[in-house]
């Protein structure tokens, strides 16, 4: 029988022989070792920790680990003070007997959904190193995709899990903001930002959110898509899609159809405008962002990615009863979206507009921002109306993309118990 430390080992040479493509920022062998002993041990004796235990998990690169500087993807945060104790989700993590091999790389300060980062280096995609990883959680898709964990946790403030598991070809789930804590994960957008699980599968998602959120691990059960009623929002949503994501989306409709889903369109576009007027002023991203770094923006100005720089600094005009309105808008908008998705039990549409375009093409300034823009256009629907969300691989496509499933806030668990009935049945 195979061991977990066998198992780790392997892992290990694995990223060891893919050394050129900076999947991770650092790596914690030792301790992994030690952890896979544990799970090994606890194996002989018939002690069992959970559905997490002996797991390889990686963890994004902002979140604490005590006694080492939290850098978030930025070079300028290697020089800040050591963590004091780790996030309570990698304390978490670490109880429920998850082997945590190393931190992944991201764009830096999670403010990119295509994973450039100019100073570690960006991973390339799974399916073709030429191409972007997805971001802002780049290492965890192509850590998931190629294998080096079986769990790799990011965060989601505008798209960050779901964006890198459609472009990879895997799982990656969104919860509902604040069901798990984000103390020690350093922030983007606190009133957007989420934690979520990429994985190869559902289950191994639900079981590493359940863990995340401080909930006992019980037994995912796959719905029936008999009568699931599923809502297409086609609108401005569609637009600009790839013929063969388009083509993929309309496939994966046919397979929920023919399994008994009801599926209807449902227009939000009336609510997607009034959230598009209710932000026009600056993206709530950017003006919680420069909040969070006033105070080294300009002195530090030279160590940042230009790019970044430029879209923090974008949140710097925004007075103070500006940006209460604004979120007093929000709120009643989150209000009204969730009214209009009673009837329904999920929305449907792709997850990533476009699979991941190559790196070389995103290079020039213009190319980036009009591809970034329409990367994260489809995902952050989820985060600025307070859904949970879920991407999960669509079949026979050449280059992955994602089916995205959007449920009203606080449906987690049963967004997860669908996603696994929908999972089984696209294969």
């Amino acid at each position: 029988m195979t061991t977990i430390r066998d198992d780790l080992e392997r892992r290990l040479a694995a990223i060891a022989a893919d050394a050129g493509r900076p999947v991770f920022t650092l790596l914690y062998p030792d301790a992994a070792r030690a952890a896979a002993d544990a799970a090994d041990a606890r194996r002989r004796a018939g002690i069992a920790l959970g559905p997490l235990d002996g797991a390889i998990v990686s963890i994004k690169d902002l979140f604490d680990v005590a006694g080492e500087p939290t850098t978030a993807g930025s070079a300028l945060r290697r020089k800040a003070a050591p963590a004091a104790a780790d996030a309570p989700v990698v304390a978490r993590l670490r109880r429920a007997g998850a082997v945590i091999v190393g931190k992944t790389n991201m764009s830096e300060f999670a403010f990119s959904g295509l994973g450039l980062n100019p100073h570690w280096g960006t991973p390339g995609n799974a399916a073709d190193p030429s191409r972007v990883p997805g971001g802002s959680s780049s290492g965890a898709g192509v850590s998931a995709a190629t294998g080096t964990s079986d769990i790799a946790i990011g965060t989601d403030t505008g798209g960050s899990v779901r964006i890198p598991a459609s472009l990879n070809g895997v799982v990656g789930f969104k919860p509902t903001a604040r069901r798990v804590p984000l103390d020690g994960a350093f922030p983007l957008s606190p009133s957007l930002d989420s934690i979520g699980p990429l994985a190869r599968t559902v289950v191994a998602c639900a079981a590493a959110d359940a863990v995340m959120a401080g909930e006992e691990p019980a037994p995912l059960r796959t719905a029936s898509l008999a009568g699931l009623r599923v809502g297409v929002p086609r609108g401005v949503l569609f637009t600009e899609t790839d013929p063969a994501v388009a083509a993929a989306f309309e496939a994966a409709l046919g397979r929920l159809s023919a399994a008994g889903a009801r599926v209807v369109d449902t227009s939000i576009e009336d609510l997607l405008a009034r959230m598009t007027e209710a932000t026009a002023a600056a993206p709530i991203a950017a003006v919680e962002a420069y909040e969070i770094h006033a105070d080294w923006l300009d002195a530090e100005m030279a160590a940042f990615d230009p790019r970044v720089h430029a879209r923090i600094t974008r949140g710097r005009s925004m007075e103070a009863g500006t940006y209460i309105r604004m979120m007093r808008t929000r709120a009643g908008l989150i209000r009204d979206c969730d009214t209009r998705l009673a009837d329904l039990d999920v929305l449907a549409l792709p997850a990533t507009a476009t699979p991941a375009p190559t790196i070389a093409s995103v290079e020039a300034d213009d190319a980036f921002n009009r591809s970034n823009l329409l990367m994260l256009r489809n995902t952050m629907v989820g985060n600025l109306f307070d859904l949970c969300g879920l991407s999960l691989p669509m079949p026979d496509m050449n280059l992955p993309a994602g089916l995205m499933l959007l449920a009203r806030h606080g449906q987690d668990r049963r967004l997860l118990e669908i996603g696994a009935g929908v999972e089984a049945v696209l294969g």
